[in-house]
């Protein structure tokens, strides 16, 4: 399969372009990005083409790989789409439910396969515990705490301009609600949302099971206090999710074989776009009871 980069920043950087490079089965086609002089750069350290026009990359490829803004991603994504391309996307998949519709609109009319990087569902330990957790019958409550130190740090994502403006619930909230979801069940409503220090937010979830979870989010803990995990309550006891011995590259390169595997089978992937979408309402309904 051959596969376009749209994107230049530390992410594509990071995860993406090495990835790509390094996939077996993937052809490594080229890099657009909103920068030409990075997407050259970029493109160089890789041995493929920088491309200074995204429709003429889109021409040339079978699938991309967006590591952009989320809505700037949700835009292109939709377009991609509909020229046929399959998408390895990140999270958020938007920033509004508009927007994500429109992806998961122009995904069912094309057909193409689709897969959302939600980084913990894509790493080895992380994916087996979920699927256990999931067979167990009678949660009670779930725990989630994603806590960042991004902007007290020295991060390269601490200038990104959508985090500034978002903060947390977006950038880590996805990754907690990936994890929840799929143990727990749907969520049938955001039953509070209140302020934390800094851009912490807390979360109080109800999942049509009968289960409730709470959530503590944040891109400003102090260095040492940074970190994640998730701990369930129910029946049988008392489960935490374990640390995962994997960095980013090796998720990324398994979030490909599921793109892979979705395209040639046609069945969706659990985090495929649809899924990224009924992320983005829960937390549009977070972000409303917070403005509130």
């Amino acid at each position: 399969m051959r596969i376009g980069l749209l994107g230049t920043g530390p992410w594509a950087r990071m995860a993406h372009a090495p990835a790509l490079s390094a996939h077996p089965e993937l052809d490594f086609a080229g890099v657009w990005g909103r920068r030409p002089d990075a997407a050259k750069d970029l493109a160089d350290e890789h041995g493929t083409r920088a491309y200074d026009d995204v429709d003429a990359l889109l021409a040339d490829v079978d699938a991309v790989a967006v590591a952009l803004p989320p809505d700037v991603q949700a835009d292109l994504a939709a377009r991609a789409a509909r020229a046929g391309r399959h998408l390895l996307l990140d999270k958020p998949l938007a920033t509004t439910v508009e927007q994500g519709r429109a992806v998961v609109d122009a995904v069912r009319e094309t057909g193409v396969a689709s897969v959302v990087f939600f980084t913990s569902r894509f790493l080895a330990e992380i994916e087996a515990w979920i699927g256990e957790q999931a067979g167990v019958e009678g949660w009670f409550t779930g725990r989630a705490e994603w806590l960042g130190s991004v902007f007290t740090s020295e991060s390269p994502f601490a200038d990104s301009p959508w985090r500034r403006e978002k903060g947390a619930l977006w950038d880590v909230g996805p990754h907690a609600l990936s994890v929840l979801l799929p143990v727990l069940g749907e969520v049938s409503a955001v039953a509070a949302a209140a302020h934390g220090p800094g851009d912490t937010v807390h979360l109080v979830l109800r999942h049509t099971g009968g289960a409730s979870s709470t959530l503590t989010l944040s891109l400003t803990a102090p260095p040492g206090a940074a970190g994640a995990g998730v701990e369930l309550r129910g029946a049988s006891g008392v489960v935490r999710a374990p640390e995962s011995s994997e960095g980013v590259g090796p998720a990324m390169i398994r979030a490909a074989d599921a793109l892979l595997t979705a395209a040639r089978t046609g069945r969706p992937h659990p985090c495929d776009a649809a899924f990224a979408l009924r992320v983005t309402e829960i937390l549009t309904e977070a972000e409303a009871l917070l403005e509130r």
